[in-house]
């Protein structure tokens, strides 16, 4: 028997397989003479190592018959049979070709046409039956874990002989995130969060043709990733992939957004009285804008392609200020806001407005922060606050009158209107002409502007256009007869408010002769005095200028008691401040005739504040000089009469930068120890006042004069001063208090009379103290509103106090015959009769000794708040 020999791993592994031949011999009763060998009683296959180890040549996958024979001394049994067979080779190209998370699927080949397999792995055991004429083979495996790495034995078997197995790895495929949430978002990128799959560490972002590898430590519960340089205001597709062992999941796909860009600027296009159109660029066709004024908030999505959003805001009020705020709105997301503020147009041609031979005045509703008044030659500015007032006008110019609005950064016309103001009252004669056939009416020339003069003669009327020509001849006349004549001046579409009318004569010379004559010379003497007399009274009462006097009489005004004063007070208010209305419109024209040639002299214009606000001629002060010629004699000041004196008071203007040393000039000349100031040095951002003492301590020098801050005490609503004034020439020191109102706001009222009535009595003490040798100078900005205001509180109160009686109108009346606007507005003209009343409440307690002693204001601090507390 050829011992067997194995050269390859195939071969043992085929004749592992092959029987490893036991056998179990039997022995017989055999005889003695002659043994015969015993044959084995049956044979299995053992293992490898019980057979020989020399090589059988086999073939794989094939079935052999063996016989095993005993041999005994060179007999053999009869034998024993058996079959085996060798084992099939393993499947080539074992790879796995999909894989989900759930499954794998596996291919190989086929070991000829063997279609029996067997699949080993960690999850179990599985037999696979292939198909006839299948090829390569394919074999799903189901209910795996997802994100897991698999391994894989593949074994061939034939005839119940498995080969020695092909291995694989290969994971089946992640799970997707659950959720991605946007943390947070702006202009240019997201920060988007998300829990990680089974502590897997790799991600892959996928947006917008770009794809972002994601790689975090291991054991980190969750991920916080921001995705930068985006587009602001875009909607982004985002799709979200988990890789494990390079294997993606199938995706998680989610959307976020960018911010929108905030709107850079917001123009006003269009205004009117109640509609605001703004517009504003659009940079993104696809965003929204939500536009927050007047109480809403519109949502505006623009259509078309426009490069501009325009809106427009209706139903709004007249000349208010509306700020608004435009938010850029896209996809739930919204920008910063741009906040700005506009406001609507104010319809000036309703007024309502009053208008008289010299003067505008009108309450408008609406804001504005002045107002002008300009012809050819004029411009005439009136503050804001509703009350707009111009004055010393031309009669029967025409005025552009124009309201402004002024902010920071703009100034804003808020509308624009034409008035023509009443022209001049006429007045003229009769000569006689053609021997009384024909009339000649010849008239003085009129103040101001006109176009026409009318002439209306017996129902005849004639109109004379041009400014050159100041007479009218008209014929068909009888002599010796008295015709009715009227004039009027014409400016556009005005007319003078009165005509002047007159009896004109025609010429009785050549009818009348003899003792006729003398007898008509005489009736024509009487009817000439009569004339004159009854006719003509202002040519003997023509007012003529004399010094230290108005040129118009005192107005007669008869003052209230205190007991009528109340429902007095009441009848003015009725129907909107009717009444006060009237009362301080009648004021307007006081005292405007009057000259005023030194203030508009063209070396003293600057010396003006405002050009509107003039010291008449008669009561000017003046300011000494060694040269009478010199102009140098000019201050914007007047005197102004109070409760006890003609000359009690100096009202003036704040002094302007060039103009301070003339007021210390004139403090010093006029020995006065006492200023009062009513305003602040800057008010709105406006200076009203120039600062005209010391910062400090440190003395100032004014000219000739050297003044010096000796004590200054700062209260809420005043501040009370004392200087030391020393003249640099003569040496000579002089003591003045200054007392400061601080809470007093321009062209307004303060907030209650109390505190303004508490301040007036503090100078009053002063004055009574320091007695009435020198005016006590009060001061505002121009010098006439909050001056006149308090000037005329202290007389009213004194008036008050003493007669049990108040006379406001007539006060003002008296003022304004000193100096033009004393009491500017209609709202302080009714904030000295609610002065008035409320000094007369009957439960008003006052207290008597509350201003016993003004030296100790000024020295000790504790006096005085407990005073202003009082």
């Amino acid at each position: 028997m050829e011992p067997l020999s194995f050269k390859t791993t195939s071969d043992r592994f085929v004749l592992c397989v092959f029987l490893s031949l036991l056998w179990v011999v039997t022995d017989s009763n055999a005889t003695t003479s002659v043994p015969t060998p015993t044959t084995a009683e049956h044979m299995t296959t053992t293992a490898l190592t019980t057979l020989p180890t020399t090589k059988p040549h086999l073939t794989n996958m094939t079935q052999y018959d063996f016989t095993l024979f005993t041999v005994f001394e060179n007999i053999k049994s009869s034998g024993v049979n058996t079959t085996a067979f060798t084992a099939p080779l393993n499947a080539e190209g074992f790879k796995s070709i999909a894989q989900n998370e759930t499954s794998i699927t596996l291919q190989w080949n086929k070991v000829k046409d063997i279609l029996d397999y067997q699949l080993l792995f960690s999850g179990g055991e599985i037999n696979v039956t292939a198909s006839e004429g299948q090829e390569p083979v394919t074999h799903t495996i189901l209910e795996l874990t997802s994100g897991t790495k698999y391994s894989f034995t593949l074994f061939t078997v034939f005839e119940k002989v498995r080969s020695s197995g092909a291995k694989h790895d290969a994971p089946t495929a992640p799970g997707n995130v659950n959720n991605v949430i946007p943390l947070t978002q702006n202009e240019s990128g997201v920060t988007l969060k998300w829990k990680t799959v089974n502590n897997i560490s790799s991600y892959l972002l996928q947006y917008d043709n770009r794809e972002d590898a994601i790689s975090i430590p291991h054991q980190h519960a969750s991920v916080t990733y921001e995705v930068y340089s985006l587009n602001a205001g875009t909607k982004y597709h985002f799709t979200l992939i988990t890789r494990f062992e390079n294997v993606n999941s199938t995706g998680f796909s989610f959307n976020a957004v960018t911010v929108p860009l905030r709107v850079i600027s917001v123009n006003t296009t269009e205004r009117s009285v109640t509609n605001i159109t703004l517009t504003w660029p659009r940079v993104n066709k696809d965003w929204d804008y939500f536009l927050q004024i007047n109480g809403e908030i519109p949502r505006i999505h623009p259509k078309g392609d426009m490069d501009v959003v325009s809106h427009t805001i209706t139903s709004l009020q007249p000349g208010t200020e509306y700020p608004f705020s435009l938010i850029t709105g896209f996809s739930g997301l919204n920008s910063t806001a741009y906040e700005g503020t506009t406001l609507t147009t104010i319809d000036c041609a309703k007024g309502p407005w009053r208008v008289t031979n010299s003067s505008i005045r009108g309450t408008i509703e609406g804001v504005f922060s002045n107002a002008t008044a300009t012809n050819k030659t004029q411009t005439h500015v009136s503050p804001g606050g509703g009350d707009v007032s111009f004055a010393g006008l031309y009669p029967g110019a025409t005025y552009e009158v124009s309201l402004v609005y002024e902010t920071n950064s703009e100034n804003w016309l808020q509308c624009s209107h034409n008035l023509t103001i009443i022209p001049a009252y006429l007045s003229a004669d009769c000569e006689y002409w053609a021997a009384g056939y024909s009339v000649s009416i010849v008239w003085n020339k009129p103040e101001g502007v006109w176009t026409a003069v009318e002439v209306n003669v017996s129902g005849e009327t004639r109109k004379v256009l041009g400014n050159d020509q100041r007479h009218l001849r008209l014929s068909g006349f009888q002599p010796a007869k008295t015709y009715e004549v009227s004039l009027a001046l014409l400016s556009g579409p005005e007319r003078s408010r009165e005509p002047f009318v007159f009896s004109c004569l025609t010429d009785p010379r050549g009818v009348i002769a003899g003792a006729v004559f003398a007898v008509v010379i005489f009736c024509l003497l009487l009817c000439l005095a009569f004339f004159i007399f009854f006719k003509r009274p202002n040519i003997i009462s023509r007012k003529i200028t004399f010094i230290g006097g108005s040129r118009q009489p005192n107005k007669k005004c008869k003052p209230i008691s205190v007991a009528k004063f109340p429902d007095h007070f009441y009848q003015l208010g009725v129907d909107a401040n009717r009444g006060f209305s009237q009362e301080y419109e009648s004021l307007i024209p006081v005292g405007t005739e009057q000259t005023q040639d030194a203030s508009l002299l063209p070396q003293n214009k600057a010396r003006n504040r405002f050009n509107n606000v003039l010291p008449y001629d008669w009561c000017r002060v003046k300011l000494t000089t060694s040269n009478p010629n010199e102009s140098s004699d000019y201050i914007n000041a007047c005197y102004i009469p109070g409760y006890k004196s003609d000359r009690e008071y100096i009202a003036t203007q704040g002094p302007l930068p060039s103009t301070v040393n003339d007021f210390w000039r004139m403090i010093w000349e006029q020995r006065v120890n006492g200023i009062v100031m009513v305003t602040n040095c800057t008010e709105g951002g406006r200076t009203k006042c120039e600062r005209y003492w010391p910062a400090d301590t440190k003395p100032c020098s004014f000219g000739a004069l050297l003044v010096t801050i000796r004590s200054e005490q700062e209260e809420p609503n005043w501040t009370l001063r004392e200087f030391r004034v020393k003249h640099g020439n003569t040496s000579e020191e002089r003591t003045v208090r200054h007392f400061h109102f601080t809470a007093w706001p321009d062209h307004g009222v303060p907030q209650g009379t109390e505190v303004l009535i508490q301040f007036r009595e503090l100078v009053r003490q002063h004055v009574e103290r320091e007695g009435a040798r020198a005016p006590t100078v009060v001061h505002c900005s121009a010098g006439v509103g909050r001056t006149g205001t308090i000037i005329a509180l202290d007389v009213l109160l004194q008036q008050l106090e003493n007669e049990s009686a108040v006379g406001i109108s007539g006060f003002v009346h008296k003022m304004r015959l000193s100096r033009p606007h004393m009491v500017q507005t209609e709202s302080q003209y009714v904030f000295l009769h609610q002065c008035m009343m409320d000094r007369l409440q009957p439960d008003e307690k006052t207290e008597e000794n509350i201003y016993e002693n003004v030296d100790m204001i000024y020295a000790n601090a504790t006096a005085l708040r407990e005073l202003t507390k009082a």
